[in-house]
């Protein structure tokens, strides 16, 4: 999409609205997108869970704990 272009979405009647006019007008339908969206980008919590709990079970190994529990932490904080 070019820089101060809308984004346009084209309806059954062959119409081209703003998808904001679109979400405006159909207020559900925007409530849903606005939801989807947040708990899409809240997901990643959620993925990086069971590396941060595996992370902290390597950590308790006498002296290799930390080393091999170092990979595991970058990796969370990639997912994140």
């Amino acid at each position: 999409m070019l820089a101060g272009q809308a984004a346009l979405a084209r309806l059954s009647d062959g119409k081209v609205r703003r998808v904001t006019e679109f979400l405006r007008q159909n207020r559900p339908v925007g409530a849903i997108v606005l939801l989807m969206t947040a708990l899409g980008l809240a997901g990643c919590g959620v993925v990086a869970a069971p590396v941060r709990v595996g992370s902290a079970v390597v950590k308790v190994v006498p002296v290799a704990g930390d080393v091999v529990a170092a990979p595991l932490d970058v990796t969370a904080d990639v997912i994140d």
